[in-house]
């Protein structure tokens, strides 16, 4: 195994842990409002995307790193790169979320997985990169 091959799945590893964390704080730590009365708000569902796309990430970046392919470790990070654009639109953007400055979902969700997105997507880019070199 030759040193530029054993670097490019360390991206992959970082995304893992990332998307691992932005689906165990979507919900519980990070998670849209409950409203007092114990309904759902409009956030609930951007949160409920927001779980699937770090399962996905998660998914992509496992298989990341267990590819041998450089070629295939690119388009995984190339996709991933895509993935992370979602999940920082999806809050917001693509799903409305609650219309309160201070709500649970403006004031935490939505900060915290725009940041893990663009870090998601940083470190895809980094590895897309890294096996482009390859």
């Amino acid at each position: 195994m030759t040193k530029k091959k054993s670097r490019s799945f360390i991206p992959a590893i970082v995304i893992l842990v990332l998307a691992v964390l932005a689906a165990a704080g979507v919900k519980t730590f990070l998670g849209p409002c409950v409203h007092e009365d114990g309904t759902f708000g409009p956030c609930h569902a951007a949160g409920q995307a927001l779980f699937g796309l770090s399962l996905v990430a998660a998914a992509e970046s496992a298989l990341a790193v267990w590819s041998k392919d450089e070629g295939v470790r690119r388009g995984l990070y190339l996709s991933l790169m895509l993935t992370a654009v979602l999940g920082f639109l999806m809050p917001g953007t693509i799903i409305g979320i609650c219309g309160m400055a201070t709500m649970r979902c403006r004031v935490v969700m939505r900060p915290a997985m725009m940041i893990l997105s663009g870090l998601i997507f940083a470190a895809a880019a980094a590895g897309a990169a890294i096996s482009h070199r390859r």
